[in-house]
């Protein structure tokens, strides 16, 4: 699994630890990659947003997330009222360039591999970023979030444990088996594409089992 990715999965963060919103972040970065961007396919008429891009050591673009639906805030749940995160039905796309073992850009090290692990790890901890368990103090939520955030690396580590289950979805139209898996505080799943990428989700409020991806086909119009 590609170790880099583990500094850039999370959203970047503004004041309070809200995510930067969309309006503030650009196509950029999305450009500059060398694979295809996948999202929802045209089944899903929602609204559709830009996260954030993740590099490798050497400044290569090597994955990178799609939003779809609301967007989500990480926030107290008894603060807000106690429904917030019902109120929130959104679906992220992961997209991981598939990468052999290579050196970096400068000759100085080694970059892992990625795999269906890596967009697994990736959607996992994005679903973490965008959760805050109910009762839970403030100060206590870092060391809640690198607990997770380290068992969430172990599942993705094991795809084929008891945690997860076999789903089928399409991708460009062709059905395609994805790893997934529940918990309280959402949806993970977690495939490749023919098209030289590996494809991950997160979700919640919105079924996995209705989803299906398609490569995005002008991801500037996102701008």
């Amino acid at each position: 699994m590609e170790t880099t990715s583990r500094a850039v999965a999370q959203a970047p963060a503004g004041e309070g630890g809200q995510e930067v919103p969309s309006a503030r972040r650009t196509v950029d970065g999305y450009l500059r990659a060398p694979f295809p961007w996948y999202g929802l396919d045209e089944a899903f008429t929602g609204p559709r947003w830009l996260m954030q891009v993740g590099t490798t050591a050497d400044g290569a673009v090597e994955h990178g997330s799609i939003g779809h639906g609301d967007e989500p805030s990480v926030r107290n749940e008894h603060a807000a009222g106690g429904d917030q995160e019902a109120k929130e039905k959104f679906a992220v796309v992961v997209t991981v360039a598939a990468s052999p073992s290579r050196r970096s850009a400068d000759g100085t090290g080694l970059l892992e591999a990625t795999s269906v692990s890596s967009a697994a790890w990736l959607a996992g901890v994005g679903l973490l970023s965008f959760t805050w368990p109910g009762q839970m103090d403030h100060s206590l939520r870092d060391d809640w979030l690198e607990q997770q955030t380290e068992t969430a690396w172990v599942l993705a580590d094991d795809l084929d444990g008891s945690d997860w289950s076999t789903l089928s979805l399409p991708v460009d139209g062709v059905p395609t088996a994805f790893h997934y898996r529940e918990s309280e505080f959402g949806w993970v799943l977690a495939g490749s594409t023919s098209a030289g990428v590996h494809v991950g989700a997160y979700g919640r409020g919105m079924s996995a089992y209705g989803l299906g991806f398609a490569v995005v086909k002008d991801i500037a119009a996102y701008e």
